[in-house]
């Protein structure tokens, strides 16, 4: 079975969000809980090692409006990990309100962290979603993202 890092944080991610009021698991734990799941070490210590660099992010978050009307320009690393469908699809979501510019910076680290050459939109969404989830008070932004993985709103689609 090929597995990569997202897929593992797929995983936790689905099997934890319905957890909310459970203490959280300590990584012991859950890599024991992976191990049963079939996925390897490596992409165990991968998975883990890109939630801790999301805390660490998220302990540091300050939302920054002095950027609200900022343009992103994409260095050469990003761009050839991030094709123009994909930056696209992120510029979409600040455009719709899904993200703020400092969101989008994580979200774009988080991309990188995952350490893959064939980002597409798909696991973009997913990222935003643990991205959106991971932050208080971002509700809202979280059901529109679930609307558009889940295709349940065909309005953001346009």
């Amino acid at each position: 079975m090929k597995e990569d890092v997202l897929d593992v944080l797929m995983y936790l991610f689905e099997t934890y969000i319905e957890t909310e009021d459970e203490p959280e698991a300590d990584q012991n734990t859950l890599r024991i809980e992976l191990i049963k799941a079939g996925f390897n070490n490596n992409e165990i210590d991968k998975a883990l090692d890109w939630l801790d660099g999301l805390a660490e992010h998220n302990e540091n978050f300050i939302e920054n409006n002095d950027t609200a009307n900022a343009t992103r320009i994409y260095n050469s690393a990003e761009i050839s990990q991030l094709d123009v469908s994909c930056r696209g699809f992120i510029s979409y979501l600040e455009q719709i309100n899904i993200l703020t510019t400092t969101q989008r910076e994580l979200l774009i680290d988080r991309l990188l962290a995952l350490d893959t050459q064939d980002i597409n939109v798909d696991q973009i969404k997913w990222v935003v979603l643990m991205v959106l989830f991971s932050q208080p008070d971002q509700e809202k932004a979280y059901s529109q993202m679930e609307d558009l993985i889940f295709d349940t709103k065909s309005d953001f689609l346009h």
